[in-house]
């Protein structure tokens, strides 16, 4: 017993405070200590709820995993107490504090790292700090990216050969440079810190350059969904990485606690929204959402009412609302709800959906995305094709992986990258051009039975790389062991040295 104590692989894992950052991260985490890892998280007291009951039910089954808690200096930056991710974030002075917050902890998290003395840190993406935080303790810092190989590699080849520079016209196309695939974007597609250099641009050359610096990156990716990239990324970037994911389907194989994922509430025996699927035909019903931070002004969620409805095709529609009053008391949306339901054609959750339970429902032939990552995986995992409605930041970059390299994607036709939280009041994409591309998606012809077998054959390659023998399955105990071999490494040598 004491010798298994002493090989004991002890991580600790940072996640960012965002939620598609801190899921895949926590369940990248969980999937570790099922694994025989020793696993700390650190977070703040708000951001460890979310997750809390999931590392609790782990414990019971004899995993080793808990959540080390650091107070977040809510009132020093001006924020009432329990404000500390930013999805909390209702405008961008919020933002900002939440963010100063969230800086701050700096000090307090390399005093975890030096008193728990890790074997390993995994790190997310956003704390390029770190990569000298794991040097002092002489210990692999791995950085984990929270998005795919693909925009990595994307992004990468625009800061290097900045290819948009010589076009005169922002809609012009361009072809990004060093890609296995033709791949096409216009200026304008591009987050705006790589289009042109702004105050943030040096915050995220910092976080790319502190993952060149690392021992090796952590990618929720797998094998068959993106290897040319992977190859492309370690070449690029000459060190190691290792893709595990899915990590939503693996963390919740047995796991029927997928229902509650992100919330602290427990789901209602029989819902509404699920009475109202188990009526609809198998691959009858889209499924609509632009994830945990974006909120769409009332002219696009106009636009986007009068678009599913015009398709024909039924849906469900999750819409976020800044507070109790915003969305749920408009007149429009009120009455387009009560007629949906009437005639049975769609169905409005406000606020959270168990995304997961629903993806998973026979009832459900395709989603809505904005092409965060982890909307993507989760949606392949489910074998869905996907109509592609970016936002911001690398969500251009995924569309087109979605679109032109799996050909699993319809794209809606968003011209600009723009910060979420800049969003003004007009509508991105019309009705006509959301009614053509549902049309698209969840039609009959020889295209869309096409693209739903490519997507059926993702999920399940999603399924089998997290079995053993599986791509991800054996990253992760290639991983496992290979730390495992430098602690035991680091012990003989200091060993040898005290002799």
């Amino acid at each position: 017993m004491e010798a298994q104590s002493h090989h004991q692989l002890n991580v600790l894992f940072l996640p960012y405070p965002t939620p598609g950052h801190m899921i895949p991260m926590v369940d990248t985490a969980r999937v570790f200590a099922k694994h025989g890892v020793s696993v700390t998280i650190i977070t703040t007291p708000a951001n460890a709820l979310t997750f809390q009951k999931a590392i609790d039910s782990d414990l019971s089954c004899g995993y080793r995993i808990r959540t080390q808690v650091v107070p977040f200096p809510s009132a020093q930056v001006g924020l009432p107490d329990g404000l500390e991710n930013i999805k909390d974030s209702t405008t961008p002075e919020m933002l900002g504090q939440i963010s100063h917050g969230i800086s701050m902890l700096k000090d307090q998290i390399e005093l975890l790292f030096r008193d728990l003395q890790p074997d390993c840190i995994v790190t997310d993406f956003c704390y390029p700090w770190t990569v000298e935080s794991a040097q002092k303790l002489s210990i692999p810092r791995i950085c984990f990216y929270s998005s795919s190989y693909f925009s990595n590699c994307v992004s990468h080849s625009i800061r290097k050969h900045r290819p948009h520079e010589s076009f005169a016209s922002d809609t012009d196309k361009f072809i990004i440079p060093g890609l296995p695939q033709r791949i096409e974007m216009t200026p304008l597609q591009i987050a705006e810190w790589e289009r042109t250099k702004n105050e943030t641009t040096g915050y995220f050359d910092a976080m790319f350059e502190s993952e060149t610096r690392s021992y090796g990156a952590l990618y929720n990716s797998f094998h068959e969904l993106e290897n040319d990239y992977e190859q492309l990324h370690k070449s690029t970037l000459g060190i190691k990485s290792w893709n595990i994911g899915p990590v939503s389907a693996w963390v919740n194989k047995d796991d029927e606690r997928k229902a509650n994922r992100g919330q602290k509430e427990e789901l209602a025996q029989e819902p509404e929204w699920l009475k109202w699927l188990n009526s609809k035909q198998n691959e009858s019903v889209l499924y609509v959402s632009f994830g945990s931070l974006v909120w769409l002004p009332r002219a696009q969620l106009v636009e986007l009412a009068h678009g599913l409805e015009h398709s024909g095709h039924s849906f469900i529609w999750l819409i976020r609302k800044k507070d109790e009053n915003e969305n749920k008391g408009d007149r429009f949306l009120l009455e387009f709800e009560q007629k949906m339901k009437e005639i049975k054609k769609g169905y409005i959750i406000w606020n959270w959906a168990p995304q997961l339970l629903i993806l998973d429902h026979p009832a459900i032939g395709g989603i809505v995305t904005h092409c965060g990552w982890n909307s993507i995986l989760e949606s392949v995992s489910a074998g869905l094709p996907m109509i592609a409605w970016p936002v911001f930041a690398e969500q251009f970059y995924n569309e087109k992986l979605l679109v032109d390299v799996l050909k699993i994607g319809v794209p809606v036709g968003v011209k600009e990258n723009t910060f979420w939280m800049s969003l003004d009041d007009e509508a991105m994409v019309r009705r006509e051009e959301i009614a053509k591309a549902v049309v698209l998606l969840m039609g009959s012809s020889q295209e869309n039975k096409e693209m739903r077998k490519r997507a059926r054959k993702l999920g399940e390659a999603a399924k089998r790389t997290i079995e053993v023998g599986g791509h991800s399955y054996n990253n992760l105990i290639q991983l496992i062991d290979e730390l495992k071999s430098l602690k035991i490494s680091k012990a003989l040598s200091r060993s040898m040295l005290d002799k």
